[in-house]
Order: structure tokens, then sequence, then C-alpha cells
């Protein structure tokens, strides 16, 4: 079984990484500080990843307010689902709100548009 993650942490875990990559390629560019171009390029690079990073966070933030608060019926807390169909933050339960998706096994599929394939 694919381990599945709460849509929000997923996307928060990328934009944290995107944070420590540019971190470390800057750290990269200090080895290059005999070569001025190329610590240069380290560094711009890095900061880009900082600000995709920021990008990211503020895009998670506006869509994390859109996010349906439900009380999770497995642990009790509170927790915010996205889509069709997601995993609690906490305990990771499948959640959905939708009556027809009731009782079938958990898939992340089902919050794609019914036109799209992969």
């Amino acid at each position: 079984m694919k381990p599945y993650k709460n849509k929000i942490n997923r996307i928060r875990s990328f934009a944290l990484s995107l944070i420590f990559i540019g971190v470390i390629v800057m750290y990269i560019g200090l080895f290059f500080r005999k070569y001025e171009i190329i610590m240069l390029l380290f560094m711009i690079l890095g900061v880009f990843a900082i600000l995709a990073s920021v990008v990211v966070y503020a895009w998670i933030g506006t869509l994390s307010t859109r996010a349906v608060q439900i009380v999770c019926p497995n642990c009790g807390k509170q927790t915010k689902m996205l889509g069709r169909v997601d995993m609690c933050g906490h305990c990771r339960e499948p959640l959905t709100l939708d009556p027809s998706l009731e009782g079938k096994e958990f898939d992340e599929t089902y919050n794609r548009p019914a036109g799209k394939k992969e």
C-alpha cells in the first residue's frame, strides 16, 4: 500500500525542502570563492530556491483558508481537508465528504476531474 499524506502537509514539506536546498546550494557556492562568477551563480540559484519556497508557502496558505475544517472520526482532532478525499493530518485516517465514496478504498485519483487521465 502506498503511504499517503495529508495534501497540505505534503506541500508544506516540499516548501521546507526548497529552503534547505537553497541554503545547501549557497553553501556549495562558498567553495568557489576564487571564481566570483561561479560563486555568484550558486548564490543566485540558492536565493531563487528560497524565493520559490516563499511562493509555495504563500500559495498553500491561501489554499489552506479555503480548506474544509472537519473533526476526524478516528482521532477526534480538527483537521483540514482539500478535495473529495484526503488524509487526516494527525492520524492519517482516509477522509471524504462525498457520500458516493464512503466505504470505498482510498484513492487520490478521486480528486482528479473526470476527464483527466494520467
